[in-house]
């Protein structure tokens, strides 16, 4: 048996699957942001663990003896926080998350101070990413940068209360604009650039490495009498992309979660700053991949959610099974700021063309919409970029929703297809990662594609109406980015 956990923003999720990969039980427990500041998104560490506990729990509570079997353990991690240890291993404040915007201006400094930032790393500086995170922290909070002694990557705390090892993966650690992208290495000239050492970095291994053990104690407290591996695990995207087998050379996934993400797999590293496609490492060895992400996905719909007071499916529903075009009403979904293609930490959402009229379904329906012309967005940066995606398998939240699938189909123009597990993907290549790092099974071998349960085909008929709609929305950055 092998045991996936997904640490996501909302939620930590977790599988058991065993030597045929069968899925033998779910569970999750949730997750709180804290926003102390406009602009600022914060987490506890210490509640990532608890609720990794409780999923444990639960998962026990539904199949002792699978867990009680489990060789091997496997991570799929939110991306680019800051979690600063100090030499004894206490974490010295709320981790700084992925989607936080405060470290904007230290983007500048590192591309002052690392010259030749972009080659190395294959992206641009983003706010979100961890280096321009401890730039900051340097400058406003000058004790705790003193104090810090490891900088881990989400999931690898959680390896890291597991294991009591530092490790991380090339994948996460892509992310961190540390590494040196091509050669899966960290990057002294980045180190230095943002005044880190590399003892300060966790140790890098593959996805499918085995970083170390489970301590005896947590053995006994999860019962797991076998003291499974931990697998090095990998970002959330590409452990999804792992889960449902979105390791070759093109294939493409949607991720419709908290952000939203368009995953290509690539055979070699394919690095297009212009338009802020991320270029990192794949979860799985020798492999790359590019990504377009947009910050607020489901988080635009549940914007709306909190101000309507009325739930998300019970929103969505109002809106019918038939789409007949788009919302008389434009969302620029940038609640958080945006990544592709603007690459802007300031900007905020905006509607357009609100009337006495608007009513809390053009409201919804513009949430929707906004959220997939910002997946088209990122297509349009991806094909620029040399990308042929010609459909998409979608994991995430979001896709419990068909009529939002049916619209983002219908903006992007191509099918998307729908695994019969999407709902737990992330977890679910966590375990398959535990499965290679306790077995040595090759990738090749485990990460098969997983039937479809459906395909959603665009909507001919509205293709057109949408297709001005974009024409529209694409106005909207360039008109308002600089009133901040």
């Amino acid at each position: 048996m092998y045991l996936g956990l997904d640490f996501g923003t909302s939620s930590v999720k977790g599988v058991i699957i065993d030597d045929k990969q069968k899925l033998i039980a779910t569970a999750s427990s949730p997750l709180k942001i804290s926003r102390p500041h406009p602009g600022w998104s914060e987490q506890n560490p210490e509640d990532w663990w608890k609720a990794a506990n409780l999923v444990v729990k639960a998962l026990r509570k539904q199949k002792p003896k699978a867990v009680a079997a489990v060789k091997g353990i496997g991570m799929s991690g939110q991306q680019h926080g800051a979690t600063l240890l100090d030499k004894n291993g206490k974490v010295l404040r709320p981790c700084i998350l992925w989607n936080d915007a405060r470290s904007f201006e230290e983007c500048n400094d590192i591309l002052r101070d690392g010259p030749h930032a972009k080659s190395i790393t294959g992206n641009t500086p983003l706010a979100g990413f961890t280096a321009p995170k401890l730039l900051w922290v340097r400058k406003h909070e000058p004790k705790i940068f003193e104090q810090v002694a490891k900088v881990l990557l989400p999931k690898d705390y959680i390896r890291f209360r597991m294991t009591g090892t530092y490790g991380s993966d090339m994948s996460d650690s892509a992310g961190t604009y540390w590494l040196d992208v091509a050669k899966r290495d960290w990057s002294d000239e980045m180190l230095k650039a943002t005044h880190m050492r590399r003892g300060q970095m966790p140790e890098l291994f593959e996805g499918t490495d085995a970083t170390g053990r489970i301590t005896d104690k947590l053995a006994k407290a999860w019962g797991m009498p076998l003291k499974p591996v931990v697998a090095g695990g990998g970002g959330d995207n590409a452990s999804a992309a792992v889960g449902i087998g979105a390791v070759n050379d093109g294939d493409a996934i949607l991720s419709l979660g908290t952000s939203g993400v368009m995953f290509v797999s690539n055979a070699k590293f394919s690095p297009n700053t212009e338009r802020n496609i991320h270029a990192f490492c794949h979860a799985v060895p020798g492999t790359w991949h590019q990504m377009g992400v947009m910050l607020s996905a489901t988080d635009s719909l549940e914007w709306l959610v909190k101000l309507l007071g009325t739930p998300a499916p019970k929103l969505t529903a109002a809106l019918g099974k038939k789409l007949n075009g788009p919302s008389p009403v434009l969302l620029l979904p940038y609640f958080s700021g945006e990544r592709t293609p603007v690459g802007d930490a300031q900007i905020r959402a905006a509607f357009l063309g609100l009337s006495h009229g608007t009513d809390a379904n053009a409201l919804t329906h513009a949430a929707l919409d906004g959220v997939a012309f910002a997946f088209r967005d990122s297509l349009e940066a991806l094909r620029k970029g040399g990308a042929s995606v010609k459909r998409l398998t979608a994991v995430g939240g979001g896709t419990k929703s068909e009529i939002w699938l049916k619209i983002i189909a219908t903006v992007l123009g191509i099918p998307i297809d729908l695994p019969a597990a999407g709902e737990v993907g992330g977890a679910f290549g966590g375990a398959r990662m535990g499965l290679m790092a306790a077995t040595g099974r090759s990738f090749k071998e485990v990460c098969t594609k997983p039937k479809i349960a459906r395909t959603v085909q665009p909507e001919k008929s509205a293709a057109a109406a949408y297709d001005a709609a974009y024409a529209r929305y694409v106005k909207i950055y360039p008109a308002i980015k600089d009133i901040k």
